[in-house]
C-alpha cells in the first residue's frame, strides 16, 4: 500500500477514537505539503470541524498528537492554521522504495481480457499530400493516448481513417493527368506522397492563374469560380469516380498506392502504427445508406435541388448538409458510415477521435446525428480536441506548398541532434553506427517530447532549436539523465557492488532523498490521472520533474563515493528505480532512452 493509503487509514482511526465518529476515505483531504513548510503530506482539517466541533488549529493539534503517539509512520508534525503538516519516518520511505523496486511494472495496470475496449482514431491523412507538422502532433498524441490507456489496463484498438476520396483527391489526379507526363515515384526519385502533394499544389497554382485571367476580363471572383474550367473538370472527375468509371478508378488506385507507400515510411520513422485502417472510399456508402434511411424515416429532409439536410435547430444548432444535390456525400456522411462499421466490427466501449479543435462543431453534430439515427453509442463519442501547432514563422497552408513536411522535419531534427551532440562531446569515442543510433534517438525524442509535454488543448509553437537543448524541459535532457544513471549503475557493477533488495532500517535520509522517493511513488497516480483526463502532457511534466530533482540530488550528494555502504546502497537503489521510471514514462511518449550518451 502507498503511504497515502496508510495515512488515510490511520487518520480515520484517529477521528474514530478522538471524536467517536466513523468517516469515509472521501472525507479525508490529503495533499502534498508545500515546499515552504516542513512535512511530506498535509491534512486539511476544515472538512472535519463539524465532527470535532473545535477550532481548526485545535483539531489539527489533536489529530497530529494522536498520530505521533499511536503510529510508527509519523516522525513529527506542525500546524499552520487549519493545515496539519505530517512528517513521515525514514523507515516508511525505505519500505516504500523496496516495494516499488519489487514491482518492475509499478504504475502500470495489466490489461485483462474483459477490460473495457477503447478505439482511438488518429492520423486521418488525405491522399493528396504528405503528412505535415499538424499530422505530427495528431499522430504523437494519438499514439501516446493509446499507450497511456493501455497502461491503465484498457484494451485499445488503434485505428486510422484515410481520406482517400473527394474533390481534393481529384485535384491532384487531374493535375497529374494534365501535366504529369507519366511521372512516377521511381522516375522522379520522390516519395509517393510527396509527388502527389506537388500536383495538389500545382492544381491550386493553375486554378489561381485561371481565376486571375477570368477576373482580368471583368468577372467577379464568384463568377470566375463558377466559370472555372479546371474546377468543373475536377468535379466531373469526382462524379465519374463515384459512378465507378474504370479509367478514373484505376488512376485513383495507382496514385493512392504511391501515397500509401510514402505514408508507411513516415509512420515507421515516427514510431506509430494502427491495428485497423478504414478508408472513406469504403465507408461513405454505408454513410449514404444511413442518411437515406433517416430521410425515409422523416429524420432528415430533402430540398428542391435534391440535397439532403438535417434540421439541428432543436439542439441550438443550424441545418446540416448530408448529401449534395448531385448525390455525392460530405465528410459528415462518411463519418456516420465509418462509426457504424466500427461498432459493427468491434465491441467498443469508448470511441475517441483525436482531431484538432477546429472540428469541435463537426463532432458535436456527428454525435447528435448518430443519436437521431438510433445508434446507442452516439452520445458516448469522445472528441479528443487539441490545439493547433505552428512554427515561429506562423501558420501553414498546404494548398500553397508552405507546410512543414513531416519527413523533412524528422530529418532536420536528427541532423540537429547529431550536430548538438557532437559539439557537446557526447559522440566522442563511439562508432559511426552508434552515433547514428543516438542521433536518431535524441532527435526523435526531442520532437516527440516537445510536442507532447504541452497540454493538448493548448495551441503551441514548435521550436526545433529549443527542443534539442540538453538543459531544461526537453527530451534530450531527460534522455541524458537516464544515460547518466546507467553510467553510475555500470560503475557500481564494475566495482563489484550488488544493490540489495532490503535496505538498512536505521538509515537517516535527507529531505531531498525522502522527496525523491515520494516523487517516485507518485508515478502510479500520474499515469492514472493522465488516463482519466486524456491528458498525456501530465506524464511529460512528471518525468521532467523527476529528472530535474535527480540531477539536483546527483549534484549535491555522493553516490559511489559515499562512505556509509548502507546509504550508498539506498542511493543506488533509488537511482536504479528513477531510471526505470524515466524509461517507462518516456515509453508512454514513444521515446527511447539511451543507455549511454
Amino acid at each position: 500500500m502507498h503511504i497515502e493509503n496508510n495515512l488515510q487509514d490511520v487518520i480515520i482511526r484517529a477521528i474514530k477514537e478522538l471524536y467517536h465518529v466513523d468517516v469515509e476515505t472521501s472525507q479525508i483531504t490529503l495533499q502534498k505539503t508545500k515546499k515552504e513548510f516542513k512535512g511530506h503530506y498535509t491534512l486539511v482539517t476544515f472538512p472535519l470541524l463539524k465532527i470535532s466541533r473545535k477550532k481548526p488549529e485545535e483539531t489539527a493539534q489533536e489529530i497530529g498528537s494522536w498520530l505521533t503517539e499511536k503510529t510508527d509512520i509519523i516522525s513529527g508534525f506542525n500546524v499552520i492554521k487549519g493545515f496539519l503538516n505530517l512528517e513521515i519516518t525514514a523507515e516508511a520511505w525505505l519500505r516504500l522504495l523496496e516495494q516499488i523496486d519489487r514491482e518492475p511494472d509499478y504504475g502500470f495496470t495489466p490489461v485483462a481480457d474483459d477490460a473495457p475496449l477503447y478505439m482511438i482514431e488518429y492520423s486521418s491523412p488525405n491522399t493528396n499530400k504528405p503528412l505535415h507538422l499538424g499530422h505530427v502532433r495528431n499522430n504523437l498524441l494519438g499514439h501516446s493516448l493509446c499507450e497511456v490507456l493501455a497502461a491503465n489496463g484498457k484494451r485499445v484498438v488503434k485505428t486510422n481513417i484515410v481520406n482517400d476520396r473527394g474533390i481534393h483527391i481529384c485535384k491532384s489526379m487531374l493535375a497529374w493527368q494534365k501535366w504529369g507526363n507519366g511521372e512516377t515515384p521511381e522516375s522522379s526519385g520522390k516519395k509517393g506522397d510527396h509527388l502527389i502533394g506537388d500536383y495538389y499544389v500545382l492544381f491550386d497554382k493553375k486554378y489561381k492563374e485561371e481565376l486571375g485571367s477570368l477576373q482580368d476580363k471583368g468577372m467577379s471572383k464568384e463568377d470566375a469560380d463558377e466559370q472555372s474550367q479546371l474546377m468543373a473538370e475536377a468535379r466531373e472527375m469526382l462524379r465519374k469516380w463515384e459512378a465507378g468509371d474504370e479509367e478514373t478508378v484505376n488512376l485513383w488506385k495507382r496514385m493512392n498506392e504511391w501515397v500509401y507507400a510514402g505514408f508507411d515510411e513516415t509512420y515507421r520513422r515516427m514510431g506509430v502504427s494502427f491495428d485497423k485502417i478504414y478508408y472513406e472510399s469504403e465507408t461513405y456508402l454505408a454513410g449514404k445508406e444511413e442518411v437515406l434511411r433517416g430521410l425515409n424515416q422523416g429524420l432528415f429532409y430533402r430540398k428542391e435541388d435534391g440535397s439532403v439536410w438535417a434540421d439541428l435547430t432543436p439542439y441550438g444548432l443550424d441545418h446540416k448538409l448530408l448529401l449534395r444535390a448531385d448525390g455525392t456525400s460530405v465528410y459528415m456522411t462518411q463519418d456516420i458510415g465509418t462509426a457504424k462499421l466500427r461498432f459493427d466490427d468491434y465491441p467498443i466501449d469508448t470511441m475517441i477521435y483525436v482531431v484538432g479543435n477546429e472540428q469541435n462543431y463537426h463532432f458535436q453534430v456527428l454525435s447528435i446525428l448518430l443519436d437521431m439515427l438510433g445508434f446507442e453509442f452516439g452520445k458516448g463519442l469522445v472528441h479528443f480536441s487539441y490545439g493547433m501547432v505552428e512554427l515561429p514563422e506562423g501558420k501553414m497552408k498546404s494548398r500553397e506548398g508552405t507546410v512543414v513536411d513531416a519527413d523533412d522535419l524528422m530529418t532536420e531534427m536528427v541532423e540537429t541532434a547529431r550536430e548538438t551532440s557532437k559539439e557537446l562531446g557526447k559522440l566522442d569515442g563511439i562508432s559511426t553506427e552508434e552515433a547514428d543510433k543516438i542521433a536518431e534517438m535524441v532527435g526523435m525524442g526531442a520532437l516527440k517530447y516537445f510536442i507532447l509535454k504541452v497540454d493538448p488543448k493548448k495551441n503551441m509553437t514548435f521550436n526545433p532549436k529549443e527542443s534539442i537543448d540538453f538543459n531544461g524541459n526537453t527530451g534530450p535532457f531527460i534522455q541524458y539523465t537516464h544515460a547518466r544513471i546507467q553510467s553510475v549503475l555500470r560503475k557500481a557493477s564494475e566495482q563489484g557492488i550488488t544493490i540489495p533488495e532490503r535496505l538498512e532500517n536505521t538509515l537517516t535520509l535527507s529531505g531531498k532523498e525522502e522527496g525523491l522517493v515520494q516523487l517516485l511513488a507518485e508515478f502510479d497516480a500520474v499515469v492514472k490521472q493522465a488516463g482519466t483526463e486524456y491528458n498525456v502532457s501530465l506524464i511529460g511534466n512528471y518525468v521532467y520533474e523527476l529528472a530535474k530533482e535527480f540531477n539536483q540530488f546527483y549534484h549535491d550528494f555522493s553516490i559511489l563515493r559515499e562512505e556509509n555502504s548502507s546509504l550508498r546502497d539506498f542511493r543506488l537503489l533509488l537511482s536504479k528505480n528513477i531510471a526505470l521510471t524515466i524509461k517507462k514514462g518516456m515509453k508512454l511518449f514513444g521515446i527511447d532512452v539511451p543507455e549511454r550518451m
